[in-house]
């Protein structure tokens, strides 16, 4: 069947949207690439065909990327990156859970370990409000100094699943499950297909920002064609409807 003008008018007009889309997953990037913990996404679209006729795409998904960026040492005792598989899971409250990668923990008023946003770390532990010193070990145990006696005050695990290129973000630099990413596994740090816990460092983001630039362009050119492609087409269709009236 052949391509009439209205289905190159309609192919132009989700392109366009398809593209805009792309661009705000790719500006939530770049401005994330100093964010700690934070992973890169990226937008997938499917073709649309109706009745054998083009239709154009579609967003359908966003993707995480869940490769490890570069770890950076702090010095700061509270400051925990993962190496290897796993998130740090927190509690967002009404008895939800999310996930994150961000591991510069705090103290809240109530001495509890918290994320930069406020939410509590799950954990088995408390920390004393007369501890001195907190060692975070590569396994997730928690030790603190009390005058002169180092004490066992808890366990920090991980959380991971089976494809979390599927889990969605909730802002502040955390993520929940979904159906797509399945349920989600706790385990000790070290242990098999778990990461291990490195204290006084972060993980950096994992963008990559020449890739990002290069999309961007790459976006810009291809929106500037299609909105091209719009305009000669929608000048095409008005001469036909003159031409027909004439």
């Amino acid at each position: 069947m052949a391509i009439s003008l209205f289905h190159i008018l309609n192919i132009s007009r989700m392109d366009m949207l398809s593209k805009m889309n792309d661009l705000d997953v790719v500006s939530g990037n770049v401005s994330n690439g100093n964010t700690i913990g934070y992973k890169s996404t990226r937008a997938n679209f499917q073709e649309l065909l109706d009745k054998l006729n083009y239709e154009g795409v579609h967003q359908v998904s966003t993707q995480i990327d869940t490769r490890q960026g570069s770890i950076r040492t702090t010095g700061n005792q509270l400051d925990v990156a993962i190496q290897g598989d796993g998130f740090f899971a927190v509690t967002l409250g009404a008895g939800k859970v999310g996930y994150t990668r961000d591991g510069q923990f705090g103290l809240d008023a109530s001495n509890r370990l918290v994320t930069p946003s406020g939410y509590p770390v799950v954990w088995t532990g408390t920390i004393p409000v007369d501890a001195q010193e907190i060692q975070i070990q590569e396994n997730g145990l928690v030790k603190v100094k009390v005058g002169d006696n180092w004490n066992t005050a808890g366990n920090i695990p991980l959380s991971r699943f089976p494809n979390p290129t599927g889990l969605q973000i909730n802002g502040n630099n955390v993520y929940v499950e979904t159906l797509n990413s399945g349920k989600a596994t706790s385990g000790v740090p070290g242990s098999p297909n778990f990461g291990t816990l490195m204290q006084s460092t972060l993980e950096e983001s994992n963008i990559n920002m020449a890739e990002e630039m290069t999309h961007l362009i790459t976006l810009q050119r291809g929106f500037q064609l299609s909105t091209r492609i719009f305009q000669a087409t929608d000048t095409m269709l008005s001469q036909a409807i003159h031409v027909r009236k004439a």
